[in-house]
C-alpha cells in the first residue's frame, strides 16, 4: 500500500485554482447573455422603427391612391392632361415600392428576432409597443459612478480579473511543485523472507537537485504580468467606450430634443392643409409633390433619431453592464 502526501499544500492550492475556473465560466456565460440583451433590443428596435416607417408610406400609399383614382375621373372627363395624372401615378408606384422593401427589411430582422427568442419558423412576431424616446435624464456627473460600476457588473473586466487570479493561483502551484511529495508505504510478506510474517514501513521522496521547475515557474511569472496589463487595458476601454457612448447619446438626444411633439403635429397639419388646397387645385402638383418629399424625408428623420437614441441608451446600458 503506498499513499503520495501532497507537500507545500499544494492539493489546497489544486482545489483553489479549480474554483477560480469554474467562476470564470460563470463570467463567460454572462458575457453571453449580455451580447444577447443587447442583440435583442436592438432588434425589437429595429422592428419598431421599420414598423413606424411602413405606416408613414401606408397612409401616404392610401392618400394618394384617392387622388390618382380622383385624377383619373379628371382624365376621362378631359380636365387634366395626361402627364398630370402619369406623374401623380408614379408617385403612388414609388411609394408601393418603398413599402416592399420595408417589408423585406422587417422579415429579415423577423429572423434575427424569431432565433433570439427560439421561435417556430412559421410564426410573426408583431411588436405592439410605440417607439418612443428613453425617458431617462443623464449627465456628466453619472460617468465617474458608472466607470466604476463597470468594474463590477461587466463580465468581460470579471473575466480579465478572474484570469489574473488563475495566473497568480497557477503561480503559487508551480511554486509548490519545487518541494517535492512524500509517500508512504506499507508491505507486508507472509513466509517469502527470513521472517514468516514480515512488515515492511517505507517513505520516499524525490530529491530536487537539478529539476526546480524553473521553466515553468518563470512562465508563470510572465503569465502574470501579461494577465495585469490585460485587466488595465480592459478597464481604460470600457472607460472610453463609456464615455464616447455617452457623448453620442447626448449629441442625439439634443437632436431629438428640437425634434419634439409640436414639430410633428405641426408637419402633419401642414400635410392634411397641403392634400386639400391640391384637391381644390389651389396649388399646383409640383409644390404639392415637393412638400410631400419633405413632409417623408422629415418624419423618416424623427423616426430615425428615435431609433438612434434607443440604439445609443442600450450601448450605453452595455458598456457599464448594467440596466440604467
Amino acid at each position: 500500500i503506498e499513499q503520495v502526501i501532497q507537500t507545500a499544500g499544494k492539493r489546497r492550492k489544486n482545489i483553489e485554482l479549480q474554483k477560480i475556473q469554474v467562476d470564470g465560466k460563470s463570467y463567460e456565460m454572462q458575457e453571453v447573455l449580455r451580447e444577447l440583451k443587447k442583440m435583442l433590443r436592438n432588434t425589437v428596435t429595429e422592428i419598431l422603427y421599420q414598423q413606424e416607417v411602413q405606416k408613414l408610406y401606408r397612409n401616404q400609399i392610401a392618400s394618394i391612391t384617392k387622388l390618382t383614382a380622383s385624377y383619373k375621373n379628371q382624365l376621362n372627363a378631359g380636365n387634366i392632361s395626361k402627364a398630370e395624372y402619369i406623374r401623380l401615378k408614379a408617385q403612388e408606384v414609388e411609394f408601393r415600392k418603398q413599402l416592399l422593401s420595408l417589408q423585406q427589411e422587417v422579415e429579415e430582422q423577423q429572423i434575427e428576432l424569431k432565433s433570439l427568442l427560439m421561435m417556430p419558423a412559421g410564426s410573426h412576431i408583431i411588436v405592439t409597443d410605440s417607439l418612443i424616446t428613453p425617458s431617462n435624464n443623464y449627465s456628466e456627473l453619472n460617468l465617474a459612478e458608472w466607470m466604476r460600476e463597470a468594474g463590477e457588473n461587466r463580465p468581460d473586466l470579471l473575466i480579465a480579473q478572474n484570469n489574473e487570479l488563475l495566473a497568480r493561483k497557477n503561480l503559487e502551484i508551480q511554486n509548490a511543485l519545487k518541494t517535492p511529495d512524500v509517500t508512504v508505504s506499507l508491505g507486508y510478506d507472509r513466509g517469502g523472507n527470513i521472517m514468516k510474517d514480515f512488515v515492511g514501513v517505507g517513505i520516499s521522496l524525490d530529491l530536487p537537485v537539478f529539476d526546480r521547475n524553473k521553466g515553468n515557474i518563470q512562465e508563470a511569472q510572465i503569465e502574470v504580468t501579461k494577465s495585469g496589463l490585460e485587466i488595465r487595458k480592459s478597464v481604460l476601454k470600457s472607460k472610453n467606450e463609456i464615455n464616447s457612448v455617452f457623448q453620442n447619446y447626448l449629441r442625439t438626444r439634443n437632436i431629438a430634443a428640437e425634434l419634439d411633439d409640436e414639430y410633428e403635429n405641426t408637419l402633419d397639419g401642414l400635410l392634411i392643409s397641403h392634400e386639400k388646397n391640391f384637391r381644390l387645385r389651389n396649388i399646383s402638383m409640383l409644390e404639392y409633390m415637393d412638400f410631400l418629399e419633405t413632409y417623408i424625408g422629415n418624419k423618416t428623420i424623427i423616426l430615425e433619431t428615435k431609433k438612434e437614441l434607443n440604439e445609443y441608451f442600450e450601448n450605453l446600458q452595455y458598456a457599464v453592464g448594467k440596466d440604467l
